[in-house]
């Protein structure tokens, strides 16, 4: 078989002594995340049941909500791919619609379709938020539009809340269902500022994430009435994401919930601030300027491979990593990365970060010329 190239959490632990970046291996320990589920466990807590991990997870993902019902799956691609299947066969209709650069589509190797059948719509510019005007432009019926709130690939930008808000009415008029891409909703809502349950309530269908913001091992949860979530749960069963022993996970989930989740403000504050030093020091761009919420690129004036090897350098010599994964742009002399900042950013103070990336383009600039 042919070799698959490690990817940006595969880098040995010992070779990085700090990192920018959110699931670098050195903030995921084994040791670290089971300390972390000790402090929500005790010697009474069953594996399963009303009274067990996984219980108590949905519940309070529901409450949260303000659902009023919440189903745990071991991955989110499983989740949203249910969600928009029960949307499609209860409309009859196997088209559904979200922004060209939905996770949905660049990151899940298409499978609504081949698993589901469904057919993607990408609706607007794939490197700006879609608009009413776009979804207004749609000539066929839709089952489903998906919004990822914020847009990871585009920088975390989010609507504008009464956009939004009329987006939604517009596809609800055609008879499409309104499902939330909410991997990244706890952040999110630092822009919104407006309560969970009332975003929630924008949609038929939200799911959350577990393993982003929250740090969990993994997992996710789907939220919505209790009829969409019985044939949820039928579908589970039939992709084997009903698995037993799944308290782990949920513990995981419950930590971020009860450390993390509150911490979410701060981390949006920290997120303005080292973007803002980036951008008065003019040597690279932070976008969106200012973030909309805890997550923000960062744009070189450097290829990508260049890059990449200064990263490399740069943890090699002094243990430091800066990110996880390096974005090519159509402009070959330019690229850019993503920072998303939890515990792990606030321990690099703004000025540091600028003088990090100084460091990484000289670095670029006067090493190897790119491939």
């Amino acid at each position: 078989m042919p070799a698959v190239a490690p990817g940006p959490h595969d880098r040995p632990v010992g070779s990085i002594r700090r990192s920018l970046f959110l699931h670098s291996p050195i903030h995921r320990s084994p040791h670290t995340v089971l300390r972390q589920l000790l402090e929500v466990v005790d010697d009474d807590t069953p594996p399963s049941g009303p009274d067990g991990p996984v219980a108590r997870l949905e519940r309070r993902i529901a409450d949260l909500l303000g659902t009023g019902s919440a189903l745990f799956f071991p991955t989110g691609t499983m989740a949203q791919q249910v969600a928009l299947r029960i949307h499609a066969e209860r409309r009859g209709r196997n088209a559904f619609a979200a922004h060209p650069q939905s996770h949905l589509d660049v990151w899940e190797r298409r499978g609504y379709h081949v698993v589901h059948g469904l057919r993607f719509h990408p609706v607007g510019d794939r490197h700006q938020l879609m608009t009413g005007a776009d979804l207004a432009a749609i000539g066929e019926p839709l089952a489903a539009v998906v919004w990822e709130l914020p847009q990871r690939d585009i920088g975390g930008q989010l609507p504008e809340w009464d956009e939004l808000c009329s987006q939604v009415a517009t596809v609800r008029s055609r008879g499409a269902a309104a499902h939330l891409d909410g991997a990244r909703l706890w952040e999110a809502q630092t822009y919104y500022r407006r309560p969970f349950d009332e975003i929630a309530a924008l949609f038929d269908t939200v799911y959350v994430s577990l393993y982003k913001a929250l740090l969990g091992i993994r997992g996710a949860v789907l939220a919505a009435d209790a009829a969409t979530l019985g044939e949820a749960a039928v579908w589970r069963s039939r992709l084997g994401g009903a698995i037993h022993d799944a308290w782990p996970l949920a513990l995981a989930g419950l930590a971020g919930l009860d450390n993390l989740l509150p911490r979410m403000p701060a981390f949006r504050e920290h997120a303005i601030a080292l973007a803002t030093a980036i951008n008065t020091d003019g040597t690279a761009l932070a976008w969106p300027d200012p973030p909309q919420t805890p997550i923000f690129h960062v744009h070189l004036p450097a290829p990508k491979r260049a890059v990449e090897r200064a990263g490399e350098a740069m943890i090699a010599e002094r243990g430091v990593q800066l990110f996880g994964r390096v974005l090519s742009a159509p402009d070959p002399r330019r690229c850019s990365f993503e920072v998303t900042v939890g515990e792990q950013a606030m321990d690099f103070a703004p000025q540091e970060v600028v003088a990090l990336l100084c460091e990484l383009l000289d670095r670029a600039a006067t090493g190897p010329s790119p491939a």
